[in-house]
């Protein structure tokens, strides 16, 4: 068995209900908590302003956030070539290979790197071979739906969040600080 306190696991939140990056933000500030180096990539979210980057400006130097996305794709009147958002996803793992390798962060959340993948933005095969990269302390979270097959194989710790209720389903429209 490995020693706990040196034993870096991979996480996974998938599931087509709501909270996955919410959990990852949890374990985000119980990392930060404890003075852990935390990095934060979102694979898909777009340059808007969300509630997450406003807290990790707020945690810096714990927690570091960083936009690669082109905003949700094919979804919410997005307009963009599909070679955009596939380059976006590409520079986000990329830059989560050159940070990961750096040794700074304890924690390394890969926002919505499922979608990416289930989406055609992203082969598996390089997600794959970070997974199996990764060294042994850091721990990593994905999150997203439609996780891959291989993604869960290799996880310590998958979590598939159920849609049960939706507050649009009721005409509710994302709410500030609640949703973004």
């Amino acid at each position: 068995m490995a020693d706990n306190k040196t034993f870096g696991l991979i996480m996974v939140n998938t599931g087509n209900g709501k909270g996955k990056t919410t959990a990852a933000l949890g374990t985000a500030l119980r990392a930060c908590g404890y003075g852990h180096k935390v990095l934060m990539i979102q694979f898909v979210k777009g340059p808007w302003k969300s509630g997450e980057q406003i807290a990790a400006a707020r945690l810096s130097p714990e927690f570091e956030l960083i936009k690669t996305g082109r905003g949700f794709f094919k979804i919410m009147g997005d307009r963009l070539p599909e070679e955009e958002h596939k380059e976006a996803a590409r520079l986000g793992l990329e830059l989560a290979r050159e940070r990961i390798a750096s040794g700074g962060y304890r924690l390394v959340i890969l926002d919505e790197i499922n979608n990416a993948v289930s989406d055609g933005l992203l082969p598996v095969e390089p997600v794959l071979a970070l997974l199996d990269a990764k060294p042994p302390e850091l721990h990593l979270i994905l999150t997203g739906r439609n996780a891959h097959p291989e993604v869960l194989r290799r996880a310590h710790l998958v979590t598939e969040m159920t849609e049960v209720k939706h507050p649009f389903q009721q005409g509710i429209l994302a709410q500030k600080g609640i949703d973004f």
